[in-house]
C-alpha cells in the first residue's frame, strides 16, 4: 500500500511548505523526489518518518495512521540516510553500522548471530570492510557516507528513504550504491524515496519522479511520462532537451 498523504498542511511558524497537498507513494518502486532549492523535498521525507507533524491532514502508512506508531515501530518500517550526519564520539564504523540493528533488539538483549550477519553484508556492500575499525571521526566525507548507507541496510526496512544521500560520493560510489538499491528494489520489493538533484540519474534508476515547486506537486508519475522539456522548464525555469538514450536505455537529459 505504502504512504498516502491526504490534504497535508505545514509550516515552519509564519513560513509555509505545504499547503493541501495530496500524494500516494506505492510500496516496491524506486520514487525519485525533485526540485529546486526550497521545494520542501527534505520537509516531505521528515514528515513521512515522522520527524515532523503536519499542521493538518493525515499520513498513512500501510493504511495505518502514522501517528499509531512509536518510534521503534516506525524504525522497523523505514530505514534513514541524512543529508547531514556528522559523530562526535568516536564509534567504530562497526558500531555506527550496528546501530540500525538496535529497533530489532531487546531492551535487554545484544545483538545476535543473524544482527551480525546483516551488518557484515551491510558493510561489504557498501565497500567499508576493510575500515571496520576505524573510528567515524577519522573519515573522509564520503566515507562517513558510506557507513551511515550501510546502517540503514542493516536496519533491514522495507522502506529506504534517502535525502541526498549521493551528494559526498564520486560517480563510482553514487553507481554502485544505487543500483545496488535498485536491485534491492527489483528482486526483494524493496521502496525507495530519494531526494536527489541529478535528473540524469533520477532519470536511470527511478521509475517514478515527483516534482515539487513551491510546496506544490508540479509533476508526479512514470519517469517516461513526466521527464520532459516543459516539466523540466515549468520546474526549474531552465531549457532542456529529453532523449532516449541507447547505450543505458533510459532518457536523459541535456541542458541547454
Amino acid at each position: 500500500m505504502g504512504y498516502i498523504l491526504k490534504d497535508i498542511c505545514f509550516s515552519y511558524e509564519n513560513h509555509p511548505i505545504f499547503s493541501g497537498i495530496s500524494l500516494e507513494i506505492k510500496t516496491g518502486v524506486f520514487h525519485g523526489v525533485l526540485g529546486p532549492n526550497g521545494s520542501g523535498k527534505t520537509t516531505l521525507l521528515d514528515l513521512i518518518t515522522g520527524h515532523l507533524k503536519p499542521k493538518t491532514g493525515n499520513i498513512l502508512l500501510n493504511g495505518r495512521h502514522l501517528d499509531d506508531f512509536n518510534a521503534w515501530e516506525l524504525a522497523k518500517k523505514c530505514a534513514l540516510v541524512p543529508q547531514d550526519f556528522s559523530v562526535n564520539f568516536p564509534f567504530t564504523v562497526d558500531q555506527v553500522v550496528m546501530m540500525g540493528r538496535y529497533p530489532h533488539l531487546g531492551r535487554f538483549s545484544g545483538p545476535g548471530a543473524k544482527d551480525r550477519e546483516l551488518v557484515d553484508q551491510a558493510m561489504s556492500a557498501t565497500g567499508i570492510s576493510d575500515f571496520s575499525l576505524r573510528q567515524v571521526t577519522e573519515l573522509s566525507g564520503g566515507e562517513r557516507q558510506r557507513v551511515v548507507f550501510a546502517r540503514a541496510l542493516a536496519q533491514d526496512a522495507p522502506c529506504l528513504i534517502l535525502d541526498e544521500a549521493f551528494s559526498n560520493l564520486d560517480i563510482r560510489h553514487t553507481l554502485a550504491l544505487m543500483t545496488l538499491v535498485a536491485d534491492r528494489v527489483k528482486n526483494n520489493g524493496l521502496t525507495v524515496i530519494s531526494v536527489m538533484q541529478d535528473l540524469n540519474l533520477a532519470a536511470r534508476f527511478c521509475r517514478s519522479l515527483l516534482f515539487l515547486k513551491n510546496g506544490r506537486i508540479a509533476a508526479h508519475g512514470p519517469v517516461d511520462e513526466i521527464l520532459t522539456e516543459s516539466v523540466i522548464y515549468k520546474v526549474f525555469q531552465v531549457s532542456s532537451k529529453v532523449y532516449y538514450d541507447e547505450t543505458i536505455k533510459c532518457r536523459q537529459v541535456v541542458f541547454l
